[in-house]
């Protein structure tokens, strides 16, 4: 019995060669079709990824940037006049600082038992003190209903009393819409080694004091005007200094460094970074109240006769802590509205490199090759006579029936497709013309 030959086209198969046949087609269809998309893979590397892109380049993405902010202005709030150690914290002049615009004090705060301010811990008895949860905003509970005022009840509390009321109407600091900022901002691209400011050079002639900034008469000054920088991020400066806000300063660097020092420049943007109303909770504020640093002597605090009203506690501009000359401690809590700035430093460089530039223009001539096979796929299936066209392109030689030199160099194997007026020769090239 013989044997299966299933087997034998397997090894067949696995042991054949493919080799390219070239075939010349004549055809205005086709040859157009190869060359629009030739032309159209040559204009996309060549306008979009090197021009564009500039894929010829090495790319620096790490920025290593700091960031120095001073802010300048007087305004008037609450019958006083304040600078800008009254209305700027940090003091330390960081990349993320806060302009306060809108204060409510609640003074001579004392550690004792009050009623809460909350509407929420109304009462009636005792008991409806007990069973909730222990503490509040302002203390912790005693489970006692006391009187608030002549016509309402509320809650005790133990804690800083009196607590505070926030719900009352204060005034806005509007002469901070006039205020100005000065950003000094120093950044470098390791991979080059290059380095940058946002400053004009020392000896350039910019009158810097003069300028202010303006997206297109002064576009590089690095002082800005707070009401500007809130009207380019889209917001209304007097509703943003009532309810609070945080806006962010964009810087950008995106330098091409195979062109001069001077033409890597900073762009400014600005947004808005909160959630934005009808947002639930919108606007910022917050309350000054730093705890002391422990082991502080309060009786060494200050210097004043124990006749003086009250002698502060700390010397810093954040925590007002009394000591009262009955021996009580005394504080004034400060709940602050005012727009916080986040200064946010991004960018990249890019230089020429030899090796990106030969990998894109490698992958660039590589991928002119898609133009064959879209026209490979047409002329085989969507063309007159694309079984014909297959015939020619798509040949099995077995090597048994490989016919044998002729004697007579004109004589043709029959059945030759053509017909033919010789024998190959090694120096053809194994092109077929085809016209249609």
């Amino acid at each position: 019995m013989p044997p299966p030959r299933c087997p034998r086209r397997w090894l067949a198969a696995f042991f054949s060669y493919e080799t390219p046949k070239s075939v010349v087609v004549k055809s205005w269809v086709v040859g157009a079709v190869n060359r629009g998309v030739q032309l159209l893979i040559l204009a996309y590397f060549i306008g979009w990824v090197f021009l564009h892109e500039k894929a010829y380049q090495v790319r620096d993405s790490v920025i290593e940037s700091s960031v120095v902010t001073k802010v300048k202005g007087i305004g008037r709030y609450g019958g006083r006049v304040l600078d800008t150690a009254d209305y700027v914290t940090p003091p330390q002049g960081t990349s993320v600082f806060v302009v306060v615009t809108k204060q409510i004090l609640t003074e001579n705060q004392a550690q004792g038992v009050c009623p809460e301010s909350d509407t929420q811990f109304r009462c009636a008895a005792d008991g409806d003190c007990r069973g909730r949860t222990p503490t509040t905003g302002s203390g912790v509970l005693t489970g006692r209903c006391v009187p608030f005022n002549r016509t309402l009840r509320t809650c005790e509390i133990r804690g800083w009393c009196p607590p505070e009321v926030d719900t009352v109407d204060v005034p806005v600091m509007l002469e901070a819409e006039n205020f100005t900022l000065l950003i000094k901002n120093s950044i470098r691209f390791p991979l080059f080694g290059f380095e940058k400011a946002n400053l004009p050079p020392p000896g350039s002639g910019g009158a810097l004091g003069r300028c202010r900034f303006h997206p297109q008469r002064q576009p590089l000054c690095p002082i800005l005007r707070l009401g500007d920088v809130a009207r380019l991020a889209g917001q209304d400066f007097p509703a943003l200094a009532a309810t609070g806000g945080v806006l962010g300063i964009k810087i950008g660097w995106v330098c091409d460094l195979d062109r001069s020092w001077e033409r890597c420049l900073p762009r400014y943007s600005f947004t808005r970074l909160d959630a934005r109303p009808p947002a639930p909770a919108p606007g910022y504020n917050f309350r000054w109240g730093p705890r002391r640093r422990s082991g502080t002597r309060l009786a060494h605090a200050c210097a004043r006769p124990r006749t003086a009203p009250a002698c502060p506690l700390s010397p810093r501009r954040h925590a007002r802590y009394y000591r009262w000359h009955d021996g009580t401690e005394r504080r004034t809590l400060t709940k602050a509205f005012g727009i916080r700035f986040d200064i946010l430093v991004y960018g990249n460089a890019g230089k020429f490199g030899i090796v990106p530039t030969l990998i894109n223009t490698v992958a660039a001539f590589t991928s002119i090759g898609v133009g064959t096979v879209l026209c490979d796929i047409i002329l085989l299936n969507f063309l007159t006579g694309a079984e014909h066209y297959k015939a020619r392109k798509f040949e099995e030689v077995p090597e048994a029936s490989m016919p044998a030199p002729s004697a007579s160099p004109t004589a043709c194997p029959p059945g030759a497709l053509g017909g033919c007026g010789r024998d190959k020769q090694s120096t053809d090239s194994g092109t077929c013309s085809l016209g249609l």
